[in-house]
């Protein structure tokens, strides 16, 4: 055993019940005690199923071989009581976490089903509790809890439990920008002050390479690239291995686009680090175009003075609200977590009325079309894609929407064009998350709809995969589609929307196209543009650096 080695795989294969391609195939794997361990690749490769292998009460159910060792022991060896106790898991969802109404109550769970004493649950509680600055929320309701609260208390319930390996699936997945920063720098911090093993699946990888130890890149169940943040970009740049150049984070891609002669040490990957390269180079500052706003025709849905509470006595989530969606927008709605953009979106496709004001689709008030003909003009793509799903199968439920929609006609095209045969006979709930995405997608655009609106469509979804979704959006916009998004995901908007719109204590508070919208913003906004804004005020992307380039002298 090597000295400070605490996880060892060797040669792990994993397959799924009725699957005839392995999940995992010959995985070799060391984890040292202390690393920061980030592990990404295309959804499906495998990654999430090697994490819950990791941890001996999440096992999937399958057919596996090989050896999972923790501490030099064998995974299954290891007693029920260390195995809950030193290994943690943060999933991606953190509704599926949580468990009592309180929290407080959800701090305490675990160690009280453990039998722990009351004197040390007050003693962690209370440590914990001021770590995390938690202590306003001790009396609320979890359910009242903001997306990134609820995963900073899912957090804090396992640390308690003081455990050695801290394993999270993509844990910033439903996460603000600022709140998923806050999230990965609370991680390095228990990296660095606690000596924590972390294991983490993640896809947005700008923020997470600059804190990592290991880097690993996995693709069709195999480890592909695994190393030093620095050493694996080298090579895959070098190599220009396309199934991995999508994950090199933008600054590093703007600094190997123009370094010639470059070394592994030397690629930035924080603002920091990126600003004080850009710096160097003489550059001329210089600005940049707006893309084309598309021409505003009519108000599709308007919403006039909108007010809407939960429950009577519930805070007001939206107030007093006037927007309008036009024909042909691409509109990204942004804003906190708990601020009420999934709300707003359900009251543009009328899943929800508002207490007070109205909201009109094409001039007349929602609640009087008749639902299935609002449901044809309007689709709605939930945050949650498991919501919808009713039958056993994804080959049934694509011809359960085909019959609802008279579309026979168009379910085989559009199962090849959003590549969903590989999927036709697996449970949905056996599916990645950006693959339940595309099945529900697929569902609704059999409907044929106007106006699209998508909740978070990018979450789970691996770089590849957000842009061959984003090819799909683009194009069923430029058919004539109207899309309104609610998303997180700053770089996806920046890169492929043509208005955007923040919602802020109930109302929208200012509106207008990516590339002024963001370059305004101090965290709402993109890394390259963090790191150029001296140079290119309003370049948000790393394609657009490298287009407006000028290097002088």
């Amino acid at each position: 055993m090597e000295m400070g080695l605490v996880i060892e795989v060797k040669d792990l294969s994993f397959q799924y019940p009725d699957q005839a391609v392995m999940a995992l195939s010959q995985i070799d794997l060391k984890i040292n005690d202390g690393e920061f361990v980030v592990i990404c690749g295309p959804s499906g490769c495998g990654k999430s199923t090697l994490l819950r292998l990791l941890k001996q009460e999440t096992q999937p159910y399958g057919s596996i071989k090989g050896e999972i060792r923790y501490n030099n022991v064998l995974l299954h060896q290891v007693s029920a009581l260390d195995a809950v106790q030193q290994v943690a898991l943060v999933w991606q969802d953190p509704e599926n976490q949580i468990v009592m109404e309180q929290v407080q109550e959800e701090l305490v769970f675990a160690l009280e089903n453990l039998g722990y004493p009351s004197e040390v649950i007050r003693k962690r509680l209370a440590e914990m509790v001021q770590f995390f600055g938690l202590e306003a929320l001790l009396s609320q309701r979890t359910d009242e809890l903001s997306g990134g609260q609820k995963q900073l208390l899912n957090l804090a319930s396992v640390l308690l439990l003081q455990p050695k390996v801290l394993l999270l699936d993509e844990p910033t997945a439903q996460l603000d920008p600022v709140s998923g920063r806050e999230f990965i720098q609370i991680l390095k911090r228990i990296n660095e002050e606690f000596g924590m093993t972390i294991v983490l699946v993640e896809h947005r990888l700008d923020e997470v390479f600059s804190v990592a130890d290991r880097v690993i890149m996995m693709d069709a169940a195999e480890i592909h690239y695994e190393g030093r943040p620095e050493n694996v970009i080298y090579k895959v740049w070098k190599l220009r291995d396309k199934r991995f150049l999508p994950y090199i984070p933008s600054i590093a891609r703007i600094y190997l686009h123009f370094t010639e002669e470059y070394l592994a040490d030397e690629i930035p990957f924080s603002v920091k680090d990126g600003r004080r390269w850009l710096s160097k180079q003489g550059v001329r500052a210089m600005g940049h175009g707006d893309k084309p706003e598309q021409l505003r025709k009519h108000p599709i849905i308007h919403i006039q003075s909108a007010d809407f509470r939960y429950a009577k006595e519930s805070p007001l989530i939206l107030k007093d609200l006037d927007m309008q969606v036009y024909s042909g927008d691409f509109l990204a709605i942004v804003g906190g977590n708990g601020t009420g953009k999934s709300t707003l979106l359900k009251l543009l496709g009328g899943l929800l009325t508002p207490q007070t004001g109205r909201v009109l689709v094409n001039g007349n008030n929602v609640k009087k079309w008749k639902k299935e003909e609002l449901y044809r003009k309007v689709g709605y793509l939930p945050q949650n894609p498991l919501v919808y799903f009713s039958y056993d199968t994804v080959k049934q439920e694509l011809e359960f929407a085909a019959n609802r929609f008279s579309n026979q006609d168009k379910l085989d095209q559009m199962i090849k064009q959003l590549e969903l045969t590989h999927l036709l006979h697996r449970h949905p709930h056996d599916c990645s998350g950006g693959e339940r995405q595309k099945v529900v997608l697929a569902c609704i655009l059999l409907g044929n709809p106007e106006v699209l609106l998508l909740d978070e469509p990018t979450k789970g979804m691996d770089p590849v995969l957000q842009k061959t979704f984003a090819n799909m959006i683009e194009d069923l916009h430029k058919q004539g589609v109207t899309i309104v998004m609610v998303t997180h995901h700053v770089e996806f908007a920046a890169r492929y929307v043509s208005r955007c719109a923040m919602l802020f204590d109930g109302k929208i508070t200012t509106e207008g196209p990516p590339s002024t919208f963001f370059s305004n913003n101090f965290f709402y906004t993109t890394n390259v543009n963090r790191m150029s804004r001296e140079w290119f005020p309003n370049s948000l992307t790393d394609e657009e650096v490298i287009k407006l380039w000028p290097v002088l002298g």
